[in-house]
This record gives C-alpha cells, sequence and structure tokens, in this order.
C-alpha cells in the first residue's frame, strides 16, 4: 500500500493504553514509515516496562526516533522536543519515507504540529538576581518590570505567577529581545501538512485494558526494572521518575505502602491520566476518531486509516 505522499504527516493519538504504539506499526508497514515517539517519558532509557515501549521484536524492524534518547537524569522539554521531531520529519520526508507521529503526551504533539515556544537561553546569575529582586520588592515590582520591557508577553501571564514573570524577565536580558518576538518566531506553521487520527474506546473497555496493563506490567518485571533504577542511584524525586507506575513502585520498595495497595494507586492513578489524556485530545477538533472494542481486526482498522490517510493526503495536497 505505500505510496509517495507530499510533505503529509500521520499522527495517531489517544489516551494510554489505547492500542496506538500497535497501531502505528501496522500503518508503518504499509506506508514505508517510521514512528516518531511522542511520549514524555519514552526518551528516557532504563524505563522501558513502566512506560510501555515496545520491545524490538514488537516493532518488526520499523525505526523509533526519540525513544531511550536522555539519561533520567536530563531534563528534556515539549518544546525542545517540537524543534527536533520537526527536523527528523523533514529528513524522513526528504527520503521520501512517511513520518508517523505516535503518542499520548499532548504538548509534545501540539509542539510539533502547532509550534510551542521554549527558549533554552539561561544564566544563571540572571535568574539569582531577579530571584532577590522577588524577595526584597515583591511581585508586583517585577511584574510592573516585564510590563515595561515586554508589554505583550505580560498581558498573558497572571500578574501573581512569580516564576514566569521570572523567567519572561530572564528571557529578555539574556537574548535582549522580549519573549513574545521569540514566540511570534518560533510558532510558525511546520512546512508540511498534519491529519490526526485518534482511537476511541469505550470508557469501561479502556480501564479494563489499562488494569490488564498494569497486571502485564508487574508480571514483566516492573519491581525489577525500578530496583535496577534504585541501584544505578536514580532517585524516585527526579522529573523523570515521578510519574505514574513508578512512584508508586519506588514507595512499595521503600516500604511507605504495601504491595495491593501499590497495585490499586498504579491502576487509579493511569485511570486518572488517561481521562486528562482525553480531555486534551477531545479539545482538539482536527482529529478523526475510530472507534475500537475488544475484537477489533487491527490489520482491517490499519488499511481503513492508510486509505483515509492517503484520501485526505491527497485532497489536502491537490
Amino acid at each position: 500500500m505505500a505510496q509517495k505522499n507530499s510533505r503529509t504527516l500521520l499522527a495517531i493519538v489517544g489516551p494510554t493504553a489505547s492500542g496506538k504504539s500497535h497501531l502505528g506499526i501496522l500503518i508503518a508497514r504499509r506506508l514505508n514509515g517510521e514512528i516518531i515517539s511522542a511520549d514524555s517519558r519514552q526518551v528516557y532509557k532504563y524505563l522501558s516496562i513502566g512506560t510501555a515501549k515496545p520491545s524490538e521484536e514488537e516493532r518488526h524492524g520499523i525505526p523509533h526516533h526519540f525513544m531511550d534518547i536522555c539519561e533520567p537524569t536530563q531534563e528534556y522539554s515539549a518544546g525542545q522536543f517540537g524543534i527536533e521531531a520537526r527536523q527528523t520529519i523533514d529528513e524522513l520526508f526528504a527520503r521520501n519515507g512517511q513520518p508517523i507521529l505516535v503518542g499520548g503526551s499532548g504538548l509534545y504533539i501540539k509542539a510539533v504540529i502547532d509550534g510551542l515556544f521554549e527558549s533554552g537561553e539561561r544564566r544563571e546569575e540572571i535568574r539569582r538576581q531577579l530571584e532577590e529582586e522577588y524577595r526584597q520588592r515583591g511581585v508586583q515590582w517585577l511584574y510592573g518590570k516585564l510590563q515595561e520591557v515586554d508589554p505583550e508577553t505580560a498581558k498573558t501571564i497572571d500578574r501573581n505567577n512569580a516564576r514566569r514573570i521570572i523567567r519572561a524577565l530572564e528571557i529578555y536580558y539574556v537574548t535582549g529581545k522580549p519573549k513574545s518576538l521569540h514566540v511570534e518566531a518560533q510558532q510558525s506553521a511546520p512546512p508540511f501538512s498534519t491529519i490526526q487520527i485518534g482511537l476511541e474506546w469505550n470508557r469501561v473497555e479502556l480501564y479494563n485494558r489499562i488494569e490488564q496493563r498494569v497486571d502485564e506490567m508487574l508480571a514483566k518485571g516492573l519491581l525489577d526494572e525500578v530496583k535496577m533504577l534504585q541501584e544505578k542511584g536514580y532517585s524516585p524525586t527526579l522529573n523523570s521518575l515521578n510519574t505514574v507506575g513508578y512512584k508508586e513502585a519506588f514507595e512499595f520498595l521503600d516500604g511507605k505502602i504495601p504491595y495491593d495497595t501499590m497495585v490499586a494507586l498504579i491502576k487509579r492513578n493511569t485511570r486518572r491520566f488517561a481521562k486528562r489524556q482525553l480531555t486534551w485530545f477531545r479539545s482538539d477538533k482536527r482529529i478523526r476518531w475510530f472507534p475500537v472494542q475488544k475484537d477489533t481486526d487491527w490489520e482491517k482498522l490499519a488499511d481503513e486509516i492508510c486509505q483515509y490517510f492517503l484520501e485526505r493526503s491527497n485532497s489536502i495536497n491537490c
């Protein structure tokens, strides 16, 4: 079914445990595709079972980008992902590959499709000075300063949000330009079109899949994975590990909660996470939802989505 497309990205989105990764691989095999993983935890090394990374066998030789690219101690943001993922997408188009963005991290997907400003410019001495001014003069004084140098950004920030005000002022003093000008430059439309599809489950069935996945993760060795992270010296306070599955497992291994409580908390917190994901994606009216259920024929669904994608892509690029 592979066919040359004119720079149209396919994005497969939806909540955790909805089958996105499996479907993405099936579609990639049909479209000469490669996967761009839009998952804020799969970027980290050693976090495999708890993030449901597809194994090498499950990937069927399909290249997966943005998995295992960071140490757990590193900070990796949606803004950084957006920039780097767009570069990778351009490279794939240049060699006639079909990029397929797959994931449930809404901000990561937004960063690729719509742009998301994030300045990497930081100067600790400037930050410290601004924080000292905040302690001595207060947040309203800082906000007045921001209104003077960058009134457009000031309009978008709560005048009591000291952290964001300090960050906006830091950008101004480091770069010599207001944050609003950086945003305007970086939130430009990408040099490709995007077709988004989502997987729509009955809520009860989705929650059943989530609970089953948690049981499978534990059976595959989630606790051994977390023990390995402990042995490597990684703290549960790291941003990479302060996430559902790992957080509760650390608490169990530290003797803070019993095993049954850990399992119940992982399942409950994963359900809550899926609910937040659905709320995010439901607000994007560009997503075309495909219904799925327990007895869905995934090969047939992949054919259906490929056909939809090719038809829509051709109409967009006519």
